[in-house]
């Protein structure tokens, strides 16, 4: 026989495994059905003053919290990233799930070992088939290097590994949805704190007005204009402001010390000064709702997990497959005496080992079930997330649009009651009403200044929490975009 011929007999089956190698039995992975997409969010059909947004999709998250233009804000997310637990426990995982993929690969590779083993060893007597000169005791000297390598023929180790991958993105998907999570809520918090030190500028300013009100009410009673309830009124009304003052303050605190948490300081030892200056409302691009799945992490970590449990119904199916290693092994043996190394004590050992499992009593049955109503689960999840999705971003647009009407509505409330404020204490010294009237205007302008202050803590919210429903950040630092501007 043609010795190329012969060569090309003997490394047929060599070939044959190679090819074999390439099969898996995982199924074909399709990413799951969500059912069609709108083309536009219903919340965006936008009232005058919106315009709508053209992000790209490959643009990356960013320091998003940025458009209110807070530099405090700005030190405080950072010092979130760097020292709040909660990442860091993500993070944690991250890492773990990095590892375990790295476990994983590591079946790729053949496994090789060394093993020494010098002793002494004492025989029965009565050890069948002991030869009659055999010692009792004797010395024995063995060095041995060993490898292993399984042929992964039906793709069972491709598809571990594919499944760690996509586990292992899952958890760093995780990781960026913790963050913009903590980013978030660190967000809500500042503005929510801030708003009370409006709330609370607001107060102070009609406590002097309301002290001002409390010194005329007097000197018109001693001059004989006023009666006494007059007075008790004012007092009234003046202790009244004070107490809602005080509930402010202890708001206030409470949402600085939640701050500190956050940020992995100790609430006793953290503080941030009044800010009276209000934070404006951002421009947010809304973009289409394609790239809101592929902006969002928790959405890119529901689908890498219905990835991975796609890998493991291959796991799971190549168990009704016989496993193939080739195993080598090299060393040497004595019984303590002359030259270890010499020729004679070399041993090798060279082959193939084949095993399949016959009978199990339906236990790998039972595993390629479960593998398939794990990926059925993942999917359902994977839908669920991106309906929430969906549902978020539609929600705090709708907020958006009806609290800029409402914010208008008591701007405009605000204003008529700081007019009739004045009209009614100005026909309080005509001597035209009684000061319950001058009381009553000033309550209500009280009242509409916080309600409108509200109302606008209410918007910068919901901005933080669209920007939390569309994934975080919408552009790149190099490029300003289109953006959705409100009034």
């Amino acid at each position: 026989m043609p010795k190329n011929i012969d060569r090309a007999l003997r490394l047929l089956p060599l070939s044959l495994l190679l090819a074999m190698s390439g099969c898996s039995l995982a199924p074909t992975y399709q990413k799951p059905g969500v059912g069609p997409l709108p083309e536009a969010f219903k919340g965006a059909a936008a009232p005058e003053g919106w315009t709508v947004a053209k992000p790209g999709d490959d643009t990356t998250r960013g320091s998003w919290w940025k458009v209110y233009g807070d530099p405090k804000l700005d030190q405080l997310e950072d010092t979130l990233d760097i020292n709040n637990p909660n990442i860091a426990v993500a993070l944690a995982r991250y890492d773990a799930s990095r590892a375990f993929e790295q476990q994983l690969r590591s079946d790729q590779m053949p496994h090789a070992g060394l093993m020494a083993s010098p002793t002494n060893d004492r025989q029965s007597d009565n050890r069948p088939l002991r030869g009659a000169n055999q010692p009792n005791e004797y010395d024995t000297r063995t060095v041995q290097l060993s490898a292993i390598y399984e042929l992964d023929l039906w793709g069972r180790i491709r598809n571990e590994v594919a499944a760690g991958a996509a586990q292992s993105e899952a958890a760093g998907a995780d990781l960026a949805s913790a963050k913009l999570s903590l980013q978030a809520q660190l967000a809500d918090l500042y503005i929510q704190l801030r708003g009370y030190d409006v709330e609370a500028r607001i107060i102070k300013d009609s406590l002097d007005a309301y002290q001002q009100g409390q010194q005329m009410t007097q000197q018109r009673m001693e001059g004989g204009v006023s009666s006494g309830l007059d007075v008790a009124r004012a007092n009234a009304q003046y202790a009244d402001a004070q107490a809602q003052a005080s509930d402010l303050r202890a708001q206030r605190a409470l949402t600085e010390h939640a701050i500190a948490a956050l940020i992995g300081q100790p609430a006793s030892s953290f503080s941030l000064a009044p800010q009276t200056t209000a934070l404006s409302i951002p421009a947010v691009p809304l973009g289409v709702p394609s790239t809101l799945l592929q902006r969002r992490p928790d959405i890119a970590a529901a689908e890498r997990r219905t990835y991975a449990a796609n890998a493991n119904i291959g796991v799971a199916r190549a168990a009704f497959f016989p496993t193939l290693s080739l195993s080598a092994a090299l060393g040497w043996q004595d019984v303590g005496h002359g030259s270890f190394v010499a020729k004679g004590n070399r041993f090798w050992a060279l082959g193939p080992l084949a095993s399949l499992n016959l009978f199990d009593g339906g236990l790998r049955r039972a595993r390629v079930a479960q593998a398939h109503a794990e990926f059925d689960a993942a999917s359902a999840q994977y839908r669920a997330v991106v309906l929430t999705a969906f549902q978020q971003v539609e929600d705090n647009l709708s907020l958006l649009q009806e609290l800029g009407q409402e914010a208008m509505q008591e701007d405009a409330a605000a204003d008529a009651a700081k007019e009739s404020q004045t009209l009614a204490t100005n026909r309080y010294m005509e001597g035209v009403v009684s000061y319950l009237d001058v009381v009553s205007a000033q309550t209500s302008a009280l009242q509409a200044e916080r309600r409108a202050e509200l109302v606008r803590t209410r918007r910068l919210q919901a901005s933080v929490d669209l920007i939390r429903a569309l994934g975080g950040g919408w552009q790149s630092p190099d490029d300003k975009g289109t953006e959705v501007s409100s009034r």
